[in-house]
């Protein structure tokens, strides 16, 4: 029996519930892993209060976490009981102390990484990876605006953009974030309580506007987001934390100059195994480098998931947040 959270049911925080349940032995092409660390993820919420649909209740949550192969079904070559492990795009399921996972969506930890900093980084680093090397290719001399700086994926990506000589535009909600994110390479923090971050992003670009923006709060920040964009500029829209972003008039894009948007996920990106092995490589990469530097600032416990999600949804929270089994 192993000790697993799930959701009853669409709802609040209460609706996770620590369960005990078997496990049964792997199929074929699949491991058992038990899990060292947890990572708590804003996409977690989604799936708590039905943004993201579920299939059926009761229902897992969580797809990040970082710890150890016990056991190895038929047809699996690339892992061995006692490989270090971790994950960040798998199906959902990862509050639990341990669980049945596909193997093609593991990838073998470097001795150099321990197991909080794993289950921190993996969802929220290969996401950042996607959205700073692929999805738009930061590079030097770029301005950039990024909101939420100061949350778990905010001071990845701003320590990784500097890192390619990019300057970061980065808004947050308060004086203490402003001074973490700077902390952590953000040159411009923009503190949303008393400053517009259209007038300053206009103003650091003297008017012409910045090439991309990342947006993951959505519905509350999508209009200005655009109207930080220059023409030809790219609207990268990758999170809802205030609200799914309502209909768009394209022609709004035109009236703009000539705009882009994307609404891209990790699980597209990462869908093929050479697609995650080559983005955990540089993410490990970056870390180990010392150019990414990982802050796990808040740890529960595993029964305590309920009251994680409540301070990362009053934003409490800053940095990563690990839950322990």
């Amino acid at each position: 029996m192993v000790k697993v959270v799930r959701i009853t049911q669409p709802g609040g925080p209460e609706v996770l519930k620590m369960e005990e349940v078997d496990l049964p032995k792997p199929g074929p092409g699949e491991v058992v892993i038990r899990h060292h660390a947890i990572g708590l993820n804003f996409v977690d919420v989604y799936h708590r209060i039905g943004l993201y649909k579920q299939p059926s209740y009761p229902a897992p949550l969580g797809g990040e976490a970082a710890g150890v192969v016990e056991a190895i079904g038929p047809k699996v070559k690339d892992f061995k009981v006692g490989d270090r492990v971790a994950y960040g795009n798998s199906p959902l399921g990862a509050y639990a102390e341990a669980r049945i996972i596909p193997a093609h969506r593991l990838v073998k930890l470097p001795k150099e990484i321990d197991f909080k900093t794993a289950a921190a980084m993996m969802l929220k680093g290969l996401t950042v990876q996607y959205l700073i090397r692929r999805t738009y290719k930061v590079k030097k001399g770029d301005t950039i605006l990024v909101h939420a700086a100061a949350g778990g994926v905010g001071l990845i990506l701003c320590q990784w953009a500097k890192s390619l000589g990019a300057n970061v535009i980065g808004v947050v909600s308060s004086d203490e974030k402003a001074k973490l994110a700077k902390a952590h390479g953000c040159k411009y923090p923009v503190v949303s309580a008393r400053e517009n971050f259209v007038e300053v992003v206009k103003k650091i670009t003297k008017g012409e506007g910045v090439p991309v923006v990342y947006d993951s709060v959505g519905k509350d920040t999508f209009q200005g987001s655009l109207d930080c964009l220059r023409h030809f500029g790219l609207m990268v829209s990758f999170g809802n934390a205030s609200g799914p972003v309502p209909p768009v008039d394209l022609s709004v894009l035109a009236a703009k100059g000539s705009l882009f948007i994307t609404r891209p996920t990790l699980n597209t990106y990462a869908a093929k195994r050479e697609d995650l092995v080559a983005s955990a490589r540089d993410l490990f990469r970056a870390v180990k480098s010392g150019a990414v530097k990982i802050r796990v600032n808040q740890t529960y416990k595993l029964a305590d998931a309920a009251q994680a999600q409540r301070d990362l949804e009053a934003r409490k929270t800053t940095g990563s947040t690990v839950l322990l089994p």
